[in-house]
């Protein structure tokens, strides 16, 4: 690890002179279909800044700023985040998922010259990024958007490919959406059944509520099997569609987490600290998912993250349920020859056809290591942590290098 922050120590001059002629304040949203294939600019407009962005271009959302009562976010397993990206006077860093800004602080009180670009799609959260700015002017950049809007907010800003020291993620629903039963993530408290990370930012986008009211069985089932690892899925995927015509509309958390546990009623779940866990833990999930479309985002972010890091820089990821640590594990490890099982050559004859119709370039396209893992095994936050702060129960942190 001592090698990749010397050499992070001897880029970061070159950055920091880079990066201050962009710094500026944007905020936009915008269809993502496909990564940049070639650096873009932004077109010269008499409206600039000199900051290289219009002065008109950013517009707050409609929202009064956070006060007292927002839940305080504690970052998960911040000192061995520090540990990972190693900032340094001049490092540039992404953070992809700023949710309270608990990283992000931790890393501008380690190292008082570094800069970040605070993401999230979050208004809430956007607005947290902006009093950050307001308390670090020439360090915080905020954007507002999700995973796959970021490509437009960097091609406005003139920021392109391999600009970047390191990216952070810290996956999953943050403390402020869990803390809110208005937002309908919780379990305990009743609220609307929402579940929309954007909040009302974007109000085309569906909700927990509109999925069960129009889902078919089939889908709900597919839906709650593979994305809620929900053992009970045909049970559940049946009552829930059939409940349409029995009962009232299921459009609050309270209804929907008092009939999957009218459901299993008898079924004892318990979290990995061994305590017990509701039984629509799992449901809430699925939903969640389905409504966010985490997987697809979280899939599109690993690649981002691989283009904009420059060689050698340094990724850290923290998932929160498998299905996120599956994804993140299988963008690091790749096609890696060097670790394949001796049994991968049996029967190897009977298909040379199919492999000869391969060329040498795309073997080796589809073989190139895009990263090296910083470590052997995942990280797990230690039993002080998540004695301290339980949410860290399920915490799984991945680093690497990017190649």
């Amino acid at each position: 690890m001592a090698g990749h922050m010397l050499m992070r120590v001897a880029c970061g001059g070159r950055l920091l002179r880079s990066v201050s002629k962009k710094w500026g304040v944007l905020s936009a949203n915008s269809d993502v279909k496909c990564l940049p294939s070639r650096s873009y600019s932004l077109q010269e407009k008499e409206s600039q800044t000199s900051h290289g962005v219009g002065e008109n271009e950013f517009v707050a959302p409609p929202s009064s700023p956070p006060d007292a009562s927002t839940p305080q976010h504690i970052p998960v397993m911040a000192e061995e985040v520090l540990e990972f990206l190693a900032p340094q006077d001049g490092s540039v860093i992404l953070d992809m998922t700023f949710g309270g800004g608990g990283h992000s602080r931790r890393l501008l009180a380690a190292c008082p010259g570094v800069r970040l670009v605070c993401l999230d799609r979050d208004p809430l959260a956007h607005r947290l990024a902006l009093t950050l700015q307001q308390e670090h002017p020439q360090q915080v950049l905020p954007l507002l958007g999700r995973f796959s809007d970021l490509p437009t907010l960097l091609t406005r800003l003139k920021i392109k490919r391999s600009f970047f020291d390191g990216v952070l993620m810290d996956l999953g629903v943050s403390s402020m959406q869990f803390g809110t039963a208005e937002r309908g993530f919780m379990l305990s408290q009743d609220g609307p059944l929402d579940m929309r990370m954007d909040g009302g930012r974007q109000p085309e986008q569906i909700t927990a509520a509109d999925v069960l009211a129009h889902i078919d069985e089939g889908s709900l089932y597919k839906v709650l099997k593979f994305y809620g690892e929900e053992k009970n899925a045909r049970l559940l995927s049946r009552a829930l569609v059939e409940s349409r015509y029995m009962f009232q509309r299921l459009d609050t958390t309270q209804g929907l987490a008092n009939m999957v546990s009218s459901l299993l009623e008898g079924m004892t779940r318990t979290d990995k600290l061994g305590r017990h866990a509701h039984p629509a833990t799992k449901t809430f999930q699925a939903l969640r998912i389905l409504v966010n479309n985490e997987l697809n985002e979280l899939d599109y972010a690993m690649r981002l993250a691989h283009y904009y890091l420059r060689p050698k820089g340094v990724l850290v990821a923290i998932s929160f349920h498998s299905l996120e640590d599956t994804i993140v594990k299988r963008h690091l490890q790749g096609v890696d020859l060097d670790h394949t099982p001796a049994t991968i050559g049996l029967g190897l004859a009977k298909h040379r056809t199919a492999l000869s119709t391969y060329t040498k370039d795309e073997m080796e396209r589809i073989t190139t290591k895009a990263w090296k893992q910083l470590t052997k095994h995942v990280v797990l936050p230690s039993e002080e942590e998540v004695t301290s702060n339980p949410r860290a129960r399920s915490a799984k942190l991945r680093s690497a290098l990017r190649l």
